[in-house]
């Protein structure tokens, strides 16, 4: 399925850790490769994705990496339909998405013919245009955790 999406890692000093994340390889479950934002002082690195099926991972392969202070690590996912980018930062060894002040992460129930397949549900900011509508269609009971569709 079509869906776009960005991911930003900032870290500071980490070029060597994040090395093998900026090759090529077949054997991740995600497709693509980490690119250094240029000029910056400290560590930047971006990914696009075009289809859905293609980041599926990447969140427990930026977990898995040696980080040399993972206190200091940001990752930024922005899903096509979110309204901003979430923020997600290690929480006693596991990347967890860091609450924003006014947003809230919204899980809609899926369509008849969708599969089983994880949704992450989309960022909606609270006081925006269309959040009490947006607000109106989350659905709790079907919440999931957004790490498993990154």
């Amino acid at each position: 399925m079509s869906r776009m999406a960005q991911v930003l890692v900032l870290a500071r000093y980490e070029d060597e850790v994040m090395e093998p994340l900026t090759r090529d390889d077949e054997t991740r479950t995600w497709r693509g490769c980490f690119e250094r934002i240029p000029d910056w002082f400290v560590g930047g690195w971006y990914l696009e994705f075009f289809r859905e099926g293609q980041r599926r991972g990447v969140l427990a392969d930026l977990e898995a990496l040696p980080w040399n202070n993972p206190e200091c690590v940001q990752v930024m996912l922005h899903d096509e339909d979110d309204d901003c980018f979430g923020l997600w930062m290690f929480h006693d060894g596991v990347l967890a998405e860091v609450s924003i002040p006014r947003t809230q992460r919204i899980q809609p129930p899926p369509p008849p013919w969708w599969d089983d397949s994880p949704r992450a549900g989309y960022l909606q900011r609270t006081d925006g245009p269309g959040a009490e509508e947006a607000m109106s269609r989350h659905s709790p009971e079907h919440e999931q955790d957004p790490r498993l569709c990154w």
